[in-house]
């Protein structure tokens, strides 16, 4: 007999990531014009709007913005890359460093290495949208290995 997870994925995909941020008006702002969202939902919560939800125009993931001093703990995730996207392409990459220097937005560039290519973007509160356009095969183990001469991987 065949089980769920022999025939179908449990999971098809991420409903959704959420960000702590320090000013949301203005995060809303930013993360709708940088990566083309639409502002759908907001939260209130004793009268005040502590949250927002950003949608990708073909509805496939959403981005939910939360005010860091209505989050448990106050995270600061400054310089971390709490979560990576997988553009449609390695041109959609270029199209959104385009994007970030015609609107004055700081990013990394797009860096080649032996798994693909990357875009690091940081949002206003510094906490950086990593963007991957994998190239090297995925069915395997790689090592990505950090060297003073650049990124070496090695696959199994």
């Amino acid at each position: 007999m065949s089980t769920q997870t022999e025939t179908h994925p449990l999971i098809t995909g991420i409903a959704q990531v959420k960000l702590p941020v320090t000013d949301l008006p203005r995060s809303v702002s930013w993360y709708c014009e940088v990566l083309d969202l639409r502002h759908w939902i907001e939260f209130v919560e004793e009268g005040e709007v502590c949250g927002a939800g950003l949608i990708d125009r073909s509805g496939a993931f959403n981005i939910a913005l939360r005010l860091r001093q209505r989050c448990a703990g106050h995270p600061v995730l400054t310089g971390f890359d709490v979560v990576a996207f997988t553009p449609s392409s390695r041109f959609a990459l270029d199209v959104l460093a385009g994007r970030c220097s015609r609107l004055g937005v700081t990013h990394s560039g797009i860096a080649d290495g032996p798994e693909g290519s990357r875009l690091d973007i940081p949002d206003p509160d510094g906490t950086v949208l990593r963007f991957y356009h994998f190239t090297a095969p995925t069915t395997g183990f790689t090592t990505v290995e950090a060297t003073p001469e650049g990124m070496v991987a090695s696959t199994v």
